[in-house]
């Protein structure tokens, strides 16, 4: 986790956790609505800063304005129906990335590349069919890597709720990979993944 800033100016807090809550909005929204939803939340920061006390961490207390943005969001028609409409989970990674040069012809590097890459968006695609409250507490344990604790924090909620939603989560996309995946070593042992037939 970054260092907090100390003085908790704006300027700082923006460049330190924008690229951070981006991210984490486009694992819950998808990359289409992170932008809109990453501006709401750091306008919901910059008014709520002056009364700001240190009753929590400072990262904890921005990213639960992120999850309640996200919340309030989910539960407007218009986001429900753009959620629907959401990037395939490889053009999300893709958008996601900084633009590279394309690789004409595919090398054994690429390939490895193209492959791991293939198998990020087969895992996300899963994450995502999870229900909500399992998905935000994923996220924000695997990705994001908030202690359960600080999870507890953002979202408000018990230590044992939190640790029962990371165990059920864990354990239904353990279930969703297992019945559609089929996990092996490539040639550089690595772990790689195909889809299970009929699985598609």
């Amino acid at each position: 986790m970054p260092s907090e800033p100390q003085n908790y100016n704006f300027q700082q807090i923006h460049e330190a956790y924008r690229s951070r809550i981006t991210r984490y909005l486009a694992g819950l929204a998808g990359v289409d609505n992170a932008e809109d939803l990453c501006q709401e939340v750091f306008v919901k920061v910059d008014k709520g800063l002056k009364d700001f006390r240190e009753e929590a961490q400072l990262s904890t207390w921005i990213y639960r304005i992120a999850t309640n943005t996200y919340h309030d969001h989910v539960r407007g028609r218009t986001f429900k129906q753009q959620q629907q409409e959401m990037l395939s989970p490889t053009e999300n990674i893709d958008a996601l990335e900084d633009e590279t040069p394309r690789v004409p012809e595919q090398t054994p590097i690429a390939e490895q590349g193209t492959i791991k890459k293939e198998m990020i968006a087969c895992i996300r695609e899963y994450i995502n069919q999870l229900p909500e409250d399992y998905r935000v507490v994923l996220l924000l344990s695997e990705e994001e890597c908030f202690k359960n604790r600080e999870i507890a924090e953002i979202l408000q909620i018990s230590l044992d709720n939190v640790k029962i939603r990371l165990h059920r989560a864990k354990a239904k996309l353990k279930e969703f990979l297992g019945n559609n995946c089929e996990f092996y070593l490539d040639d550089q042992s690595d772990i790689a993944c195909d889809r299970k037939q009929g699985c598609d």
